[in-house]
This record gives C-alpha cells, sequence and structure tokens, in this order.
C-alpha cells in the first residue's frame, strides 16, 4: 500500500491506494453530454506512462526524431508537454486539497484537466493533480508525478491472483450499459447503448489486430466476438479468404492449435501483464483484452433481469419491457484506436498510415 504525498511540504494527499493496471478506457472521450462513472476503484492507483494536459505542441513543432523517442511513431494533431507518468486515482481517495478555480480547462460540464493540474495542496499551494470530471469523460484525479511523491505505508496487503483465481472468480464486463446524458429535453436523459467499456477495449485490440493481420485479412471467432471486430477487419483490410486466423485463448482455455496466427488474450488487471501460451501458438501475435471483456467473451451469457420491490425511481432506465439491444452496429472507440495505433512502431508502414490517415480525416463513415 501507498499514499502519496506533497512534493513541497510532504503532506498526505491521498488515502492508502494499492496500484492496478491502467484501464482500456483511461482517455476515452464518449459520447456527447454523457455521464461517465468513476474510472478507479476506490483504494487503487494507476500510473498513465503518457503525458496528459497542457503545454501543448502541434504536430509539425515536434521533431520527427523527439516524437519516436517519446513511442510516437505517426502524426497527430498534438502533443502534450506535461509530465508523463501520472497516477490515476479516484476522486474520492484525494486528499488536503483543493480546487483551482483560475484552471478550468476547456470544460463544458465540469473539469477536464485540459490546463494542467487545478488542484493544489492546502498546506504549501504547490499545485499537486488535476481533477477531471467533464461530460463525456471517465472520472479521476491525476496525480502530477514532479509535485508528489509515493510513500509506502502498513496496511493489509493487497493479494495477487493467479490466472486461474481470475478466469473463476473475476468480474464480467457486460457489452450493453444504460447511458446517462445531461441537458435533455426533460432533464437527465437515458438510452440503452453499447459499453463504452467494450468501445474502448475493442478500440485497443483493434489497433493490434491490424498489426496482427501483415496487410492480410483476418477472421475472429463468431458469435459477440465477430460482432465486436469482423466488420471492422473486413471494411480496413484486403477482400479475400482468411489468411490469417484469430482466436480467444487464456486461462482455463484450450491450448490453441499451432496454426493459430493471432491470440485474443486477457491483461491481468492488476500487473497490466498479458496472458502469454508456451504451447504450440507460442509463436502467435498477442492482442490484449481487458479481462471483463474477455471473460464475457469466452462465456457470454443472456441479460437476466433481478426481481426487485417498491417503485422504481421516475429517471431509472426500466427493465419492463426489456431493455432492447443497441439499433445501431458496434463501433470501436476512434480516439481510443487512434492513441493505440500511433504507438505501435509497425504503423510506419505505408498500408498502415492509410488506414491511420482515412480515420484520422473521418472517410471511414459509420465504422467508428
Amino acid at each position: 500500500m501507498f499514499v502519496f504525498v506533497c512534493a513541497g511540504c510532504s503532506a498526505e494527499l491521498t488515502a492508502p491506494l494499492s496500484q492496478v493496471a491502467l484501464p482500456a478506457h483511461a482517455r476515452q472521450r464518449y459520447g456527447n453530454g454523457v455521464q461517465l462513472p468513476v474510472l478507479m476503484e476506490s483504494g487503487t492507483f494507476a500510473v498513465d506512462p503518457d503525458p496528459w494536459g497542457g503545454p501543448w505542441r502541434l504536430w509539425e513543432e515536434v521533431d520527427p526524431d523527439e516524437a519516436e523517442a517519446r513511442g510516437i511513431y505517426a502524426p497527430v494533431y498534438a502533443l502534450s508537454d506535461s509530465a508523463p507518468g501520472a497516477s490515476v486515482i479516484a476522486p474520492g481517495d484525494i486528499r488536503g486539497t483543493r480546487l483551482v478555480p483560475e484552471r478550468p480547462g476547456g470544460a463544458c460540464c465540469g473539469l477536464d484537466g485540459a490546463d494542467g493540474p487545478n488542484m493544489a495542496c492546502e498546506g504549501c499551494g504547490l499545485p499537486v493533480a488535476a481533477r477531471i470530471d467533464d461530460c463525456s469523460l471517465w472520472q479521476a484525479v491525476r496525480l502530477s508525478p514532479d509535485a508528489v511523491h509515493r510513500v509506502p505505508v502498513g496496511g493489509t496487503r493487497v493479494a495477487l491472483l493467479s490466472w486461474a483465481e481470475l478466469a473463476a472468480k473475476g468480474e464480467k464486463t457486460p457489452p450493453f450499459e444504460p447511458i446517462a446524458t445531461w441537458g435533455g429535453r426533460f432533464g437527465t436523459d437515458h438510452y440503452w447503448s453499447w459499453s463504452p467499456r467494450w468501445e474502448a477495449a475493442a478500440g485497443q485490440a483493434l489497433a493490434h489486430l491490424l498489426v496482427a493481420s501483415q496487410g492480410q485479412s483476418v477472421q475472429v471467432p463468431d458469435g459477440l466476438t465477430a460482432d465486436v471486430f469482423q466488420r471492422a477487419l473486413d471494411a480496413l483490410l484486403p477482400p479475400g479468404p482468411p489468411n490469417r486466423r484469430a482466436v480467444l485463448a487464456g486461462p482455463g482455455q484450450p491450448s490453441p492449435d499451432a496454426d493459430t496466427d493471432i491470440l485474443l488474450v486477457p491483461v491481468h488487471p492488476q500487473t497490466g501483464q498479458t496472458w502469454t501460451t508456451a504451447g504450440p501458438a507460442a509463436s502467435a501475435y498477442l492482442v490484449p483484452l481487458p479481462l471483463g471483456v474477455w471473460l464475457w467473451l469466452v462465456s457470454p451469457q443472456p441479460y437476466l433481469p433481478v426481481p426487485a420491490s417498491g417503485r422504481i425511481p421516475q429517471d431509472v432506465l426500466r427493465d419492463d419491457p426489456l431493455p432492447l439491444l443497441p439499433h445501431y452496429l458496434f463501433p470501436p472507440d476512434r480516439g481510443t484506436f487512434r492513441h493505440t495505433l500511433v504507438r505501435l512502431p509497425a504503423v510506419r508502414s505505408p498500408w498502415l498510415r492509410t488506414i491511420l490517415e482515412d480515420v484520422t480525416q473521418g472517410t471511414l463513415v459509420g465504422l467508428f
């Protein structure tokens, strides 16, 4: 367990926290006016290797060698010049800070952290963190790596779960969920949607699938996996018989065949490590998926309403009649896809660069 303290006066700024992997949807901007929940579970933190917020530099102002040194291999609109390595926590776990109202960023309904730290230490006034709670962003506090220190503390040690334990007890992430928005005609509005977590996970995985394809067509398993990936793969890769095959693999699953080219595998939610195999398919390309998404794909379950007593509050999405499935095809998250793809060295290939340009310019209508 750790607490974070101010680099200026050593005041404690957080509750005791244990480290976990950064969620795949950490940088997602979802919809318009959407109320997204808290990004991190209470009592946890994750380290983001990439900068967040200002100051910014346009791509034309950045030397390509510098960009590659920072792990970016294709053009982006602008690069953040803030310090990398921020620790991301739940807003309820922050202590001893105050908001800086002069730094709202480009806020719409809240704070977005675009101007850098907007929270200061109560003890010495040092800017230490950026609170993010604007609409369409996951709520979080990002502790500035150059303004805080991480200090070990006593307490209950969080056990590292094995892959077998995660496969047996891990929490599944449903592919559909109700979405709440601000500013509807009658106040808060709700609609039934594909899960934002799934869209972000698919955006990240799709970038890896394209790299793994080597420019050839790819076939993924039928069912929900095909609903999530096959339409995008067919649109972005050359037509023809499938030349490369992707399968779901991981703890508790049959060993993949030696002729399998691509494995869709889970990421450990505590360590961030990708599951690996020593079997016949050990040389296959590993495509990471969040554990909750992977668990649902390997063992899907139907939507089952839970009986309840009493009246349903007016602003709760009702299950009578049962919620309908989303009325649109599954869309991978474009922002997460681009953020992932530009950080994979293979994007320097001309065919992948063309795909990236088409996605950036919005020519692939209806895909994302």
